[in-house]
């Protein structure tokens, strides 16, 4: 049996959580306070997943770049692609906020979208 301990990001609480791992599969998850935990600590190790955030440079713009970040979260080990397909990405203003930039994003189906607005 493999034991893991994490810290919870589910809620502000921060709850101390052990999971037990037994040939690959959750067999238990303690410390957590909330229901929220146990969803978090099942999914964080079987299959990590973040949302991306970063910038984008943009062509003929107030600013020289945006911010952006993932429609959704990606897998963990696709966050290096999608960085890397980023660096190549040039938008063009005028941005609006929740325009989208790239559309399936390293082909994790999550697409990457403006937080910020960039005008002419």
């Amino acid at each position: 049996m493999e034991r893991k301990e994490l810290i919870c990001i589910g809620c502000p609480m921060g709850c101390l959580m052990s999971v037990e791992l037994e040939d690959g599969h959750v067999t238990a998850v303690t410390g957590n306070t909330c229901k929220r935990g146990d969803a978090y600590a099942r999914k964080e190790v079987t299959n990590p997943t973040r949302i991306v955030t970063s910038t984008v440079r943009v062509r003929g713009g107030q600013h020289p770049v945006v911010s952006v970040k993932t429609s959704k979260d990606i897998p963990k080990d696709m966050i290096g692609a999608c960085m890397k397909a980023l660096k190549e990405i040039e938008a063009k203003a005028p941005v609006k906020i929740g325009d989208v930039i790239v559309a399936d994003i390293a082909g994790t189906g999550a697409d990457v979208v403006a937080t910020k607005e960039v005008g002419e």
